[in-house]
């Protein structure tokens, strides 16, 4: 199979770990005889600093043509710093969303028995947590009229969803629940409000479409505690944009590091890849960012291709890393590996030549800390 994807490295730690996901898509490539093309194209403050836009012409019109997206991080400190920017590295993204229209988020939160220890959860929680969060991700407060008086002692935000709106993430939400534990939650708050009472309806008018999934409601405030008290109850979160944002940052920390967690932004047209974590800056050239949230967002664009084999090897590979402690920094600041490392120790493991029995103390693994 052959298959033309545009790489976005963006700024920051973008470019490092992004290209540990091109390593490993080569190496799948290879083993299972699929040829990915890629066409390398700018946006963020490297965009800005080239082209005076963070978001070019050839950068969408890339994007448009190909069969996917992988997405590095975006942003900088002398944009996160000045208040009065009026062109900033996120217009590029939020550009590219619309122009893609890209209208569902999916965030998977997992847990990895050889990291619970990470977790702000006690273990017992966390063990055996595995969800995937529905974000809608055109609609809600953050694009509806917003409105300030001249006084600025007044302003308003609408929060406006259409049924159609809806309709089209849920259907969406409603089939990944049948491929998995056929549970659907929906998060809202229709106690309060109008437009959590629209998604409600639809949602109860669609479950007859997927009978074979169970569906419970759950308001906001009790599912932000449910993730903390109980996350293994969950499948499928499905949910506005406003709440999603919130609850997907809180259950984003359950895993025990951002640098472990993947995403992709769907929609009508081509589909988009990136970890959740930023540009993080202080980091970008030494070698030391967490590459596996971007090499799962690879793994997840694989499952786009319909490569299901070809994704589940990838994260045997991640698992297979973490659980033998191969692990940057973020999670182990005193036993660690630099960041290619981890990107070549995946791609072994993936082209079958990672050792059953390891014994650290004859590998050489270059920038790694081994004490």
């Amino acid at each position: 199979m052959e298959k033309n994807i545009t790489v976005i490295l963006g700024d920051g730690i973008g470019p490092e770990v992004t290209q540990q996901s091109i390593k490993i898509l080569n190496a799948i490539g290879e083993q299972f005889g699929h040829i990915f093309n890629y066409d390398y194209q700018l946006m963020g403050a490297v965009a800005i600093d080239e082209t005076g836009n963070p978001l070019p012409d050839a950068t969408i019109e890339s994007c448009l043509k190909s069969d996917a997206v992988l997405f590095g991080a975006i942003g900088h400190p002398k944009y996160d710093n000045d208040p009065t920017a009026k062109v900033r590295p996120e217009q590029g993204l939020l550009k590219l969303r619309k122009s893609l229209q890209l209208f569902a988020n999916l965030r998977p939160i997992s847990a990895y028995p050889a990291l619970n220890h990470l977790s702000p959860l006690k273990p017992e929680r966390m063990e055996g947590a595995d969800f995937v969060i529905f974000r809608e991700l055109t609609g809600g407060i953050y694009f509806g009229e917003k409105t300030i008086n001249e006084e600025k002692t007044y302003a308003s935000d609408l929060c406006g969803y259409s049924k159609e709106e809806i309709e089209r993430i849920a259907h969406l939400a409603f089939q990944l629940a049948q491929k998995r534990k056929k549970k659907l939650t929906l998060v809202d708050k229709a106690n309060v409000l109008e437009t959590s009472r629209l998604w409600r309806k639809v949602v109860q008018e669609i479950v007859q479409q997927y009978k074979d999934v169970t569906v419970d409601y759950m308001f906001v405030d009790n599912a932000s505690m449910q993730i903390i008290v109980n996350p293994k109850q969950f499948d499928v979160v499905l949910t506005e944009n406003m709440f999603g944002d919130i609850i997907s940052d809180e259950a984003s920390v359950l895993s025990g590091s951002l640098g472990l967690l993947p995403s992709s932004s769907i929609g009508t047209g081509t589909a988009l890849f990136e970890p959740i974590h930023g540009s993080y800056p202080q980091a970008a050239g030494k070698d030391i960012a967490n590459p596996i949230g971007s090499i799962l967002s690879a793994a997840m664009l694989l499952e786009y291709f319909d490569m299901n084999e070809e994704a589940a090897l990838v994260r045997n590979a991640v698992a297979w890393t973490l659980a033998n402690g191969f692990v940057t920094q973020d999670i182990d600041p005193t036993n660690n590996y630099a960041t290619s490392v981890i990107g070549d120790l995946i791609k072994d493991f993936v082209e079958q030549k990672s050792p059953s029995e390891i014994n650290k103390k004859y590998m050489d693994l270059g920038k790694s800390t081994i004490i």
